[in-house]
């Protein structure tokens, strides 16, 4: 892992609260992998621009071993983020990568990409997020491209109460993280908040935003206690300018997977794996597939 760099502590005004607790939703994706839908097709137009977000973490092979052979992708980014196991990355570009825990994979799907992700293990824990991020109409069509982030390569700042925060993509507390992309310009941060310890966090007005809390531990966001494996969304409230983390008393650290960006304020069309502006655009999507040129 990268060796964290010590900031000051950053103050806000007002913390924005939570307008809604959101519980996922088990189900099984690729070719039988369980994992929790966090984040759903409901749920885009309010966090836009994002379109997904998927947990999953299990000890029992049987849960991943299948994996996520090829399949194709148009229209938008896709984000993984490991935290224990090794997947294996392939795709149409000719792109070959692995994610090992504390790795990251950033993918433009752009016009359009065929990729598996498939396990180098057949034991052991394996467990992460894939968060999908919408591309502009304009940007639908670009060419595909795809980046690897070994764990090092992740930046990431400590505070002096011991909070650690991963800075996967955007900017923040002076840390420049992984990815940025000046359209969405979204935030996404890995944070492991100590016992006892607040944390605060500036945020644009206009973003939207929302806190997954992981690993067994409660927090308190904005006033409000949001338990483990919940994503709470965060309200768009004027005079808030960003949101505060605080962790229980005693026991272990908590830990928050927390998403904000610029949303597109475009019509959201998604067909599975295809996510355009339009009805004919997926349909056009779906015929290139079946020809075979989605992805030249």
């Amino acid at each position: 892992m990268n060796t964290p760099t010590l900031v000051a502590p950053v103050s806000i005004t007002r913390s924005r609260g939570v307008e809604r607790l959101v519980r996922g939703q088990p189900t099984s994706d690729g070719a039988g992998v369980k994992l929790t839908r966090v984040l759903t097709q409901p749920l885009q137009q309010r966090l836009d621009p994002f379109l997904m977000l998927d947990a999953f973490g299990s000890d029992s092979a049987s849960d991943y071993i299948g994996g996520f052979p090829d399949h194709p992708h148009r229209g938008f980014e896709t984000v993984t983020i490991m935290k224990a196991g090794r997947m294996r990355h392939g795709d149409s570009v000719g792109n070959t990568g692995l994610l090992e825990p504390g790795s990251v994979q950033w993918m433009t799907a752009g016009r359009g990409i065929i990729h598996s992700e498939m396990p180098e293990q057949e034991e052991g824990r394996m467990a992460g997020f894939q968060l999908w991020v919408n591309l502009a109409a304009r940007d639908k069509m670009q060419p595909p491209a795809y980046r690897d982030v070994p764990p090092a390569q992740v930046p990431a700042f400590m505070l002096d109460g011991g909070t650690a925060v991963r800075v996967i993509a955007g900017s923040t507390h002076g840390v420049t993280g992984a990815v940025t992309r000046p359209t969405t310009e979204p935030l996404v941060l890995d944070i492991v908040l100590p016992a006892g310890q607040s944390f605060e966090l500036p945020l644009p007005a206009g973003h939207n935003a929302f806190a997954y809390v992981y690993g067994g531990v409660a927090v308190d966001i904005g006033g409000s206690p949001v338990a483990s494996e919940h994503m709470a969304i965060l309200r768009n409230e004027p005079g808030a300018d960003g949101v505060r983390f605080t962790a229980p008393e005693g026991g272990q650290a908590a830990q928050i997977l927390f998403v904000a960006g610029a949303p597109l304020r475009e019509p959201i069309a998604q067909y599975g794996p295809f996510v355009m502006n339009t009805t004919q655009e997926l349909h056009q999507a779906v015929a290139d597939f079946q020809r075979g040129v989605l992805a030249t």
